[in-house]
């Protein structure tokens, strides 16, 4: 919107001409996301003390996940409040991929807030259902899958990309659409199991948002993408807006989220999370660096997946909780401790995504 105004401001005074690239406008566009979140932050969580919007504690948790029943939760919808607001505001939005971020954040924040609303305020324990969940999933996810293919300008665009070995690509013709829609889906409820602690899931997030960025920059633009073998796709780099949003507004959050926490993200803001890294990836046409560096996602996705799998066909337990975080925690690692590690983790497995720029 803003890029808009910058450019037709520019006929009357070059100086206006600043707002043009693409930088600039990610950092503004972090800054702003930044900014909502510190104003914005303070007023929702006392609406959302007044109206009594509190975490429930699972009884077979943690003792130490007792004190937190009460703690506002929802406080994902600011976040996507932030990103949302500040992507229109500083990204083109003449672009595709613009609309197709911002929609998949903003239709996945509906699934999880009208979960949230039946548990927290309807008080209906069951909240959406599991299978509704994922059928509105699947359906949002496809959805924006379809846009991407059909939208497609290049054939890179239905191409899987394999790190770290040169000019490596797996065809996928149509069968692109089932993939975006299982990777989006799937990063968001990998999302949603990791948010179980304070501060554990968003500084991720932000993390490998950023570093989404850097390849939405990189694959944008002919240049540095042919200078390192990364695929040129016309456009992506406004995604970068997108993603230093993310980064931003995620930060803003966290400012309130850190331990102790004065309030949750929720499923409003964890499945929109997760799906917003999961199409930023298929648009830069970096889905197995995704998995690289949410790989602290991942873990705790399939430490669930185990732990199910073996109770059912074995009666017992592989971990002593899970997702994964619990199983520490048990173990007798504060939070805080476990918060670090994982962010450090997280660290390490971004700075190996980021390598695969040069080794190939």
């Amino acid at each position: 919107m803003l890029l808009w105004l910058a450019e037709y401001l520019t006929r009357f005074e070059s100086g206006f001409n600043v707002f043009s690239y693409l930088t600039m406008r990610a950092i503004l566009g972090a800054l702003t996301a930044l900014v909502i979140s510190f104003v914005i932050g303070p007023m929702m969580i006392n609406r959302l003390t007044l109206r009594q919007i509190g975490q429930t504690v699972r009884d077979d948790g943690p003792e130490s996940h007792l004190e937190k029943a009460g703690t506002p939760t929802m406080g994902g919808a600011l976040i996507l409040t932030a990103v949302a607001v500040s992507t229109l505001l500083w990204a083109d939005l003449g672009s595709r991929f613009t609309w197709v971020v911002v929609g998949v954040l903003l239709s996945f924040g509906a699934i999880g807030f009208y979960d949230d609303w039946k548990k927290l305020v309807l008080r209906d324990s069951a909240g959406l259902a599991g299978r509704w969940k994922l059928t509105w999933q699947t359906l949002f996810g496809l959805i924006a899958a379809i846009a991407l293919y059909r939208t497609a300008t290049s054939p890179i665009e239905s191409q899987l990309l394999i790190p770290f070995f040169k000019d490596v690509f797996l065809p996928l013709g149509i069968a692109q659409v089932l993939f975006t829609t299982f990777i989006v889906v799937g990063f968001s409820n990998a999302v949603n199991l990791t948010d179980g602690l304070d501060g554990l899931a968003i500084m991720p997030t932000v993390l490998v948002g950023g570093a989404l960025g850097v390849f939405a920059y990189v694959a944008g633009n002919i240049n540095f993408s042919g200078y390192l073998g990364v695929p040129y796709v016309a456009g992506a780099g406004e995604v970068l807006v997108f993603c230093a949003a993310i980064a931003g507004a995620g930060l803003g959050f966290l400012w309130f989220n850190t331990y102790p926490a004065q309030v949750f993200m929720g499923d409003v803001g964890a499945l929109a999370l997760g799906a917003a890294l999961g199409v930023v990836s298929v648009i830069v046409r970096q889905e197995l660096v995704l998995v690289i560096m949410g790989g602290v996602f991942v873990v705790e996705t399939l430490s669930v997946m185990i732990q199910v799998a073996s109770f059912k066909l074995t009666g017992k337990r592989v971990f002593r909780m899970a997702p994964l975080h619990h199983h520490y925690e048990l173990k007798g690692w504060p939070e805080p401790k476990v918060i670090v590690r994982f962010w450090i983790i997280t660290v390490i497995l971004v700075l190996v995504g980021l390598a695969s720029l040069k080794i190939r």
